[in-house]
């Protein structure tokens, strides 16, 4: 039989054991307990993990502000400068409207562009798709290897980087590529990745890049560009 102690101010459990001892548990805890509890409390980590709950969401507001222009809807960034690398104003100025739409003739054409990968970078980050685009560089920059040891070291890099099964920065392929590229790594060349890197730049050119040039990104850049030479 359970039995249970009546306590004032207090709660009991009923005793499991059947023995006399009952769980007690105080509704209110005296000021100077519980001030010791809570001082605990925030030295334990699970107690500044509660605090940081509490605090977090005043401390990141100005984070989250920053980070609007990385959402999933990229048209709700009006300015490509603030997310765009490598001394975005400077790259502006240099940027001439002839230049900006010639990026829409093909997406050939946007990627021998410097500032056209930059800008096309910064709409992947948007999409949290930007590995495509890093795999495709990095396919282009293993072709102009020359040395035999850096040759292998470069490849297995890339592979364990973006090809292989849960890498870091895993592109978008087909399974039969994945293995067709796995198996060029037994015996890497200059082309052990042209299947993987075609299939990548077929993926951006028939998704991403269509969209990109339909992005308020794109559109305000060469609305800047023009005003610049009015």
């Amino acid at each position: 039989m359970y039995q249970e102690v009546a306590v004032t101010q207090g709660l009991t459990e009923p005793c499991p054991t059947g023995d006399c001892t009952s769980h007690i548990f105080p509704t209110v805890l005296p000021t100077t307990r519980k001030s010791s509890l809570t001082r605990s409390l925030s030295d334990h980590p699970v107690g500044k993990d509660l605090q940081a709950m509490r605090t977090g969401p005043r401390q990141n507001k100005g984070m989250r502000t920053r980070l609007g222009c990385l959402s999933h809807k990229s048209d709700s960034c009006s300015d490509f400068t603030a997310i765009l690398p490598d001394k975005p104003n400077r790259a502006l100025k240099r940027l001439s409207t002839e230049e900006a739409t010639r990026w829409a003739d093909s997406f050939d054409v946007l990627l021998s562009h410097k500032y056209g990968v930059a800008a096309f970078r910064a709409f992947l980050k948007t999409e949290f798709s930007e590995e495509n685009l890093e795999f495709w560089l990095a396919c282009e920059e293993f072709k102009k290897t020359r040395s035999t040891a850096k040759l292998v070291s470069k490849a297995h890099r890339i592979f364990e980087e973006f090809v292989d099964v849960q890498a870091p920065r895993e592109v978008n392929i087909d399974f039969q590529t994945r293995e067709a590229t796995r198996k060029n790594m037994q015996e890497p060349s200059l082309t052990c990745f042209d299947q993987a890197q075609g299939k990548v730049h077929s993926l951006m050119e028939k998704d991403s890049y269509p969209r990109f040039l339909r992005s308020k990104m794109y559109l305000d850049l060469l609305s800047q560009s023009q005003r610049r030479l009015s």
